[in-house]
């Protein structure tokens, strides 16, 4: 999966492609399922959502450009398997999860991984975190109508957020950038996400 997923397809992060290395996919599926932890293609989980393709997991962590030293929130738990990523390069993870019932199984399985920098939250992700912001990187798991003003609002000073946005079905990657002069953002690439929901996402 590393080398010809992510490797061969643009991947030149050594520290992501190390975590990618490191994680074990198939942890995060369940057990009839895990047979296809390693296909190039987002895979389904409980409550209707997806584990992400290990390719489009590989970008948007590369995005966020993560320090060891650095803080991370991230929007949408769902497996667990994006977090733990995350908590392999960088000081603390705070990651929110809609479903309870996925929040419960992604931690427990971060346990086992011996991931202890991780800190899990049920709720609307669309309202951020604001009693730990500010936050150096930001990353968004489901698609929004619109990047989320309290996210942008809980960016450090030079962080980073990833987010797609965009009516369901045709659905853009956005790296926002919080800069001294304000905020700048690129179009990186299409794709198509489960929804985000809450105030400031879908209404279900």
């Amino acid at each position: 999966m590393v080398a010809e997923q992510l490797a061969a397809r643009g991947i030149a992060s050594a520290a992501v492609l190390a975590a990618m290395q490191r994680i074990p996919r198939e942890l995060f599926l369940a057990p009839a399922s895990r047979d296809r932890a390693y296909l190039d293609g987002a895979q389904p989980i409980d409550c209707g959502q997806t584990i992400s393709q290990p390719y489009m997991v590989a970008r948007m962590t590369e995005l966020l450009e993560l320090q060891p030293d650095q803080r991370v929130l991230e929007i949408g738990t769902g497996s667990g398997y994006q977090t733990a990523i995350l908590a392999a390069l960088a000081r603390q993870v705070y990651t929110i999860e809609w479903h309870l019932k996925l929040l419960n199984q992604a931690a427990r399985w971060l346990r086992d991984l011996g991931l202890s920098n991780v800190s899990c939250r049920c709720g609307d992700g669309s309202l951020g975190w604001p009693e730990h912001a500010p936050f150096d990187a930001i990353m968004v798991t489901a698609g929004a109508p619109d990047v989320p003003p309290a996210l942008r609002a809980q960016l450090a000073a030079g962080g980073r957020l990833v987010v797609p946005t965009g009516p369901v079905g045709d659905q853009s990657l956005l790296l926002v950038r919080r800069a001294p002069a304000g905020f700048a953002q690129d179009e990186v690439l299409k794709c198509r996400f489960v929804k985000l929901l809450g105030a400031a996402g879908w209404q279900e």
